[in-house]
């Protein structure tokens, strides 16, 4: 007890114990709400490598409470996400008193919006491209959702497109082109009262597909063009990315999780023996010894009388293949219906639990028909072994958003970008902020 009070004591603060030198350094919180497990990393950047993030704690719990990306227990999220917090700020040291989460609700999308400004043939401003890129954000109407990221994807010049900067060009006409997106504001405001519960600021939300695809795609990859796919324990999200900057993302309500459900039918056995048996001995491709090679399955009564049953593991591989494929097809299709003539770039790269599953990357080769790897986190230290694979990509990609002023939503535009963190009109418009600010009042 006096452990908590102490760490709320600090929050309220500022306090961080360490160092001068360490306290005066930035440190970043973030917190990865999944359906398996919560995770809270704090980091700071290493300034003797540049744009090098050393992670300095780290906590993870199982999680309790999360459905979908939305919590449906939130006192268990709430216990869940203390532990994970204190585990992290024990091992790191100091307390922190903000957090940035990662969210991938099944309602999240990207949408793309214009915005257009009459230059009349003189110089474009810096000014101006701020004004453009408002008009583009106030085109952006999506009831009862939340604007969490926009990204400008290029600049119209009169005739001349795909314009990265056009500030100090004449132009008769100035356009952009967002990619703007958005997640339903239920699930926000939960996870707004889990973190104000656990007495720390929500800093920001940032999608799992965008902080995975920071993690895990080089720089390369996010030019020429790649998507990477987060298979989560509760959904799937997938980001596609561009010319360096995302192109587009979406959620498919089924994961890790339903594989596991799928096996503990399947071979009726729990639900826990069947996270063991998928874990163990869980692929999506048969080997030629699997109808001879024995699984054993506890039964579902704890009767020692009952014998255990066994099962060959070629039937496991048969109850996991189908469901593994039909995510894979589902995120085919989404992506088939944005981009049907080039709809994924030249690379897939597979990050998340569900990823680690032998045989995966083999069998979305053959539904994509494009290279594919498994990612992990790059660019970090400070990581063990066991928390630096591909299950663990988002929380690190949320640290990189965090850390990295040059990757924030808005690119160029101090101005919104300000907005965007509470310090103009504009921001006080987003309902994540609203929530915010009331909850900051009222509890």
């Amino acid at each position: 007890m006096s452990g908590t009070t102490e760490s709320n004591s600090r929050r309220k603060t500022g306090y961080a114990p360490g160092s001068a030198s360490s306290g005066r350094q930035r440190l970043a919180g973030v917190l990865d709400i999944g359906a398996s497990k919560i995770t809270c990393f704090i980091a700071k950047m290493d300034h003797g490598r540049r744009g090098h993030i050393r992670v300095v704690g780290v906590g993870h719990q199982s999680s309790r409470g999360i459905s979908s990306g939305g919590i449906v227990d939130l006192e268990a999220v709430e216990g869940a996400m203390r532990l994970a917090i204190d585990q992290a700020e024990r091992m790191a040291g100091a307390s922190i008193a903000a957090v940035t989460v990662n969210i991938a609700t099944a309602g999240m999308k990207a949408r793309r919006v214009q915005g257009v400004v009459n230059m009349g043939g003189r110089e474009v401003t810096d000014r101006d491209v701020k004004r453009c890129l408002k008009i583009a954000l106030h085109g952006f109407s999506e009831p009862d959702h939340a604007v969490i990221h926009a990204f400008p994807q290029r600049y119209r010049v009169d005739e001349n497109t795909d314009v990265r900067d056009p500030r100090g060009m004449f132009a008769h006409t100035l356009a952009v082109e967002m990619c703007v997106v958005s997640s339903p504001l239920g699930p926000i405001r939960n996870i707004a009262l889990a973190v104000d519960r656990c007495r720390l600021e929500l800093r920001a939300v940032v999608a799992t597909p965008y902080a995975a695809g920071l993690s895990a795609l080089v720089e390369d990859e996010r030019n020429l063009g790649a998507t990477i796919i987060d298979m989560g324990a509760g959904s799937t999200s997938f980001a596609t990315f561009n010319e360096g900057v995302l192109e587009h993302l979406g959620v498919v309500p089924f994961g890790g999780n339903h594989v596991t459900n799928d096996i503990a039918r399947g071979l009726s056995t729990p639900t826990a023996s069947a996270e063991r048996i998928k874990t163990m001995y869980g692929s999506v491709l048969e080997g030629p010894d699997d109808d001879r090679e024995m699984i054993d399955c506890p039964g579902m009564c704890d009767d020692p009388r009952l014998q255990t049953d066994q099962a060959p593991r070629a039937l496991l591989t048969r109850i996991i293949r189908p469901r593994v494929e039909e995510i894979m097809e589902l995120v085919r299709d989404q992506l088939d219906q944005v981009k049907p003539d080039n709809p994924w770039g030249r690379r897939i790269v597979l990050v998340g639990g569900a990823s680690q599953l032998e045989g995966v990357a083999e069998l979305a080769a053959q539904v994509f028909g494009e290279t594919v790897r498994i990612g992990q986190p790059i660019g970090m230290s400070g990581m063990a072994d066991a928390v630096s694979g591909a299950g663990f990509v988002a929380p690190a990609g949320a640290l990189r958003h965090t850390l990295n002023s040059q990757h924030e939503t808005i690119h160029s535009t101090p101005e919104l970008s300000e907005k965007r963190q509470g310090l103009s009109g504009l921001v006080s418009s987003n309902p994540v902020h609203r929530i915010w600010y009331w909850l900051q009042e009222h509890l």
